[in-house]
């Protein structure tokens, strides 16, 4: 998501043996973590004058090509029609059901709130891959995480402000939900679609294709009445251009290499780090309320995540997916 996030499965980049400068793995581990929980308030200063299914579509196409492009130019093979297909369906889970629903959410849930709904998607992802055909059961622990986890989620739609109002809308909570099962899906999928090699052309390929799909949404959603470029303010453009270069290029960039040059377990850290990143940004530059149990149910959504990663790292190394926070 961005965010939306959603991210974004992560593709398990053998180690490399030759060790990078420790301010440069310093510095990649520092913009995957600030930049990517910084989107979510990105996402929430864009679409207060841009309609949010054609901004995440416009900005995830253009990083889309670029990346493409640069590929292609560097002399990655084209890829196979095939591989087209499998690209298109993941770049909708995963862009267009999870970016696009965490952008069209945060019309209706503070951007803080929204990152902490967001933080649960591991869970679903292990249910998931659980029932998917030849799927793996999870273990006893994994139960507990997935209890603390949707505990938290429900504390978090239950929540209400110092006002006494509901702090997260009913319709916004439900398209959440909805969009952190898309990631998972797509996040699942992902990891058994034909593929390019590359790592990055393969990005580039699923972001044009979502980025298609989410502009085409928009189209049917009737925002293209509300494109209005005049009305535009100055902190949504800002946002925007944020979003597209640092969101989507450098943190895909600096998130791949560091799965060159670490192991997947230590990248998957930045999943514990985004949410307090976006609930201190939502305090500090939108006052968003923050609850007691909005607190406590962070607790519970971020203790679980941390539980069940941490036990599935003892096995097969965690899958994520970087769009999902893109």
């Amino acid at each position: 998501m961005s965010a939306l996030t959603s991210p974004t499965a992560v593709a398990t980049v053998p180690v490399s043996s030759a060790k990078p400068p420790l301010w440069l793995v310093l510095a990649a581990f520092l913009a995957v973590y600030v930049i990517w929980g910084s989107t979510y308030l990105g996402i929430h200063v864009a679409i207060q004058t841009m309609p949010p299914f054609l901004m995440a579509g416009s900005r995830f196409l253009i990083a889309g090509l670029f990346l493409y492009g640069v590929m292609r130019a560097r002399g990655v093979a084209r890829p196979a029609a095939e591989q087209w297909i499998d690209a298109t369906a993941i770049g909708a889970l995963l862009l267009l059901g999870g970016n696009g629903g965490v952008s069209w959410a945060q019309q209706y849930v503070p951007s803080g709130v929204t990152a902490l709904i967001v933080a649960a998607t591991p869970l679903w992802m292990i249910l998931i891959d659980w029932l998917r055909p030849a799927g793996r059961r999870p273990h006893a622990v994994v139960f507990v995480g997935l209890a603390l986890g949707f505990a938290g989620v429900t504390l978090i739609a239950l929540s209400r402000d110092p006002g006494g109002a509901r702090l997260v809308h009913p319709v916004g909570a439900a398209v959440l939900l909805l969009a952190t099962m898309s990631w998972a899906l797509g996040s699942v999928f992902s990891r058994h679609a034909r593929k390019p090699q590359d790592a990055l052309l393969s990005i580039g390929m699923q972001m044009i294709a979502g980025g298609g799909t989410l502009l085409f949404t928009g189209v049917i959603f009737g925002e293209v009445p509300r494109v209005h470029p005049s009305l535009f303010s100055q902190a949504s453009i800002t946002a925007f251009f944020y979003l597209t270069v640092f969101g989507s290029l450098v943190g895909f960039t600096a998130y791949v290499w560091l799965l060159q040059v670490s192991t997947p377990a230590r990248v998957a850290t930045y999943a514990y780090v985004n949410p307090f990143i976006a609930v201190l940004l939502g305090r500090l530059v939108l006052a968003e309320p923050l609850p007691h149990s909005v607190l406590l149910a962070g607790a519970l959504i971020l203790g679980a995540v941390i539980l069940i990663t941490v036990r599935q790292s003892r096995g097969k190394p965690p899958q994520t997916d970087p769009r999902e926070r893109a």
